[in-house]
């Protein structure tokens, strides 16, 4: 499991727009978007895109006057819970 937070800001004018492009972004959901162009998004791996990747798409959207990494949270994903899963017999 891969999440990181992200603060985008945006041309204030053009904040509907990022918002809309960000949310048709694999792995981002957008959580808040403020009057003066702030829009708080989560970004997750997905199994199509890393979310490294993603963040680099944000960066190159129009509208977009940058995107900062302000958290990240990685942990290896559990393993398979089916008993036996991981042996041979």
């Amino acid at each position: 499991m891969n999440i990181s937070g992200v603060l985008v800001h945006s041309r204030p004018e053009k904040t509907p727009a990022v918002q809309a492009a960000l949310e048709d972004l694999p792995g981002v959901e957008v959580h808040q978007t403020t009057d003066d162009g702030l829009i708080i998004v989560t970004v997750e791996d997905t199994d199509a895109v890393a979310s490294g990747d993603t963040m680099v798409k944000m960066n190159l959207l129009e509208g977009v006057l940058s995107a900062s990494l302000v958290y990240h949270h990685f942990e290896p994903d559990a393993p398979d819970a089916r008993p036996n899963a991981n042996t041979t017999s």
